[in-house]
């Protein structure tokens, strides 16, 4: 009878760098493991495991976008209704970057990233979504020529700030928060630079920004000088000029 892989001397197993004694020695071998298709899955639910899984998101994502070019991200509520003043200036805006020559990014959901989405495709340029796997919502949308699903959101917000050259940030709800402050702190804290931040629609945001001056600065839980780390505007023309401009390509 066959000892197990990398047995030496009695009760002693090595398997590559790892080396197994007494009660730690594991029957068959590595090979017989990997092609034996019998046995609990329970390993596909592991943290090593998911580590693969998060490696391989990384590698397609940064693959896919790798030759993607100048790109601005634009964020925006999945619930925006079509027709809605909102949904028609994201559709201008995405329509805008491309002319600047920008490729525009979202979230490829529905909404203001699907009008963005839409005027960056009727305008020949590149439209890219990031998706998430969500439970309640739809995949990408019908205007997406370049898409990538994640199931990691930490994943799919890397990818957002690794290949934006800035974002335009539209009224949204909490992932549209999420990413907003998430771009803020890597500016303020440096981790990226050159990253201009643009919130379009004034009425929407003042209460936000006015809460930033009068509470958070106020107490001194962020300096004056974060205040300026974005732009407000309620122009189309404005916003993507200060965004393309500001970015230096």
């Amino acid at each position: 009878m066959a000892s197990p892989e990398g047995a030496g001397k009695r009760g002693e197993q090595r398997l590559g760098r790892v080396l197994r004694r007494h009660d730690q020695v594991q029957p068959g071998t590595t090979d017989q493991r990997l092609l034996d298709s019998e046995g609990p899955s329970d390993w596909v639910h592991t943290d090593p495991w998911r580590v693969l899984r998060i490696q391989s998101e990384f590698v397609e994502g940064f693959g896919a976008l790798a030759e993607l070019g100048p790109a601005v991200s634009v964020f925006g509520s999945a619930r925006t209704p079509k027709g809605t003043p909102e949904y028609l200036a994201a559709e201008r805006i995405g329509r805008a970057l491309v002319e600047a020559g920008f490729a525009v990014i979202t979230g490829g959901g529905p909404g203001a990233m699907e009008a963005a989405n839409k005027g960056a495709h009727e305008a020949d340029g590149v439209s890219v979504g990031l998706g998430i796997e969500l439970p309640f919502e739809q995949g990408l949308n019908e205007y997406v020529n370049l898409g990538v699903d994640f199931r990691y959101f930490f994943v799919r917000k890397t990818c957002f700030v690794k290949y934006a050259h800035g974002f335009v940030v539209l009224p949204g709800g909490l992932g549209t928060l999420d990413e907003l402050f998430e771009a803020l702190t890597l500016v303020q804290t440096r981790k990226v630079t050159r990253f201009p931040i643009v919130l379009f629609g004034t009425d929407y945001w003042s209460g936000l920004v006015g809460w930033l001056r009068d509470t958070l600065v106020a107490q001194g839980k962020a300096a004056p000088r974060d205040l300026e780390l974005f732009h407000l505007s309620d122009d189309v023309d404005e916003a993507v000029e200060l965004v393309t401009k500001e970015a230096g390509v």
